[in-house]
């Protein structure tokens, strides 16, 4: 997933003071979410006290769970191409006929198969995942429409707690370039998911043409260093990150086509 120059947040107003410190104390004690719970409720009731303008990060595996988005590789009917892609692979076909299903394209398949989602990821297995599911044969998906999710999750919380925060959903993805993973914003409520600074003067009084920062990522990505990926620890709160400027959405960060270099 890779990020554009949307309209976001604009140098002064949009950014505001930025931060010189930042909190991130993570929620504990959330049991095993089951769908149809009430996940927001879950996370109010254990986020302690929540002041206004703080951002809740929350794993997109509970979210999915929650929102029932669990299916089960007994059920997978297997089409002859996913049986060709998992041969290839040394991978169960079950599991690439669900990634095919989730899937709009498939951008290469050799060692790993890289789709772009419905929602316009590009990602490895479209965000389809085995780990920390109960069961043998139980698969999470991610959520259809992760915005929604994370609006909907702002207005729960906001409603439980008295206050209004942010909410990002967040999820582990590879990157191109670079080894390792890192966490990034699928779904952003209640603050900007960028903040632009085109048009604006570096220290040195030189003009910024190209720099939009992605700050629904860095939040995620900072979250991460909290959660964790067996400490059980789903949801962050973040504190102090004074963003002003209109709320925003995890759609800004998915690059145009048109806008793609690499295809």
């Amino acid at each position: 997933m890779t990020g554009s120059a949307p309209a976001a947040a604009s140098l002064p107003s949009g950014a505001g003071p930025r931060p010189v410190s930042l909190e991130l104390r993570g929620i504990e004690g959330l049991p095993e979410i089951a769908p149809g719970d009430d996940l927001g409720r879950l996370i109010s009731e254990r986020a302690g006290e929540l002041l206004p303008g703080d951002v809740l990060v929350v794993a997109q595996k509970v979210v999915s769970k929650a929102e029932g988005r669990l299916m089960s590789l007994d059920a997978v009917v297997v089409s002859l191409r996913a049986r060709e892609l998992a041969e290839g692979l040394h991978a169960d076909p079950r599991m690439v006929q669900v990634v095919l299903d989730e899937s709009v394209r498939v951008v290469r398949s050799d060692r790993v198969l890289i789709v772009e989602t419905r929602h316009g990821y590009v990602c490895a297995n479209a965000g389809v995942d085995r780990s920390n599911v109960p069961g043998t044969d139980l698969v999470c998906l991610l959520p259809l429409d992760c915005d929604r999710s994370a609006e909907g999750l702002r207005e729960r919380i906001g409603q439980a707690a008295g206050v209004d925060v942010g909410v990002v959903i967040s999820d582990t993805f590879g990157r191109p370039w670079r080894l390792g993973l890192c966490n990034v914003a699928l779904g952003v409520a209640g603050m900007p998911a960028a903040v632009d600074y085109r048009g604006s003067a570096d220290d040195f009084g030189m003009p910024l043409h190209a720099t939009v920062i992605a700050t629904a990522d860095e939040v995620a990505a900072a979250a991460e260093l909290v959660m964790g990926k067996t400490r059980r620890v789903p949801a962050v709160v973040v504190r102090g990150l004074g963003l002003d400027g209109d709320a925003g959405s995890g759609q800004e960060l998915v690059r145009p086509a048109d806008l793609d270099l690499f295809r």
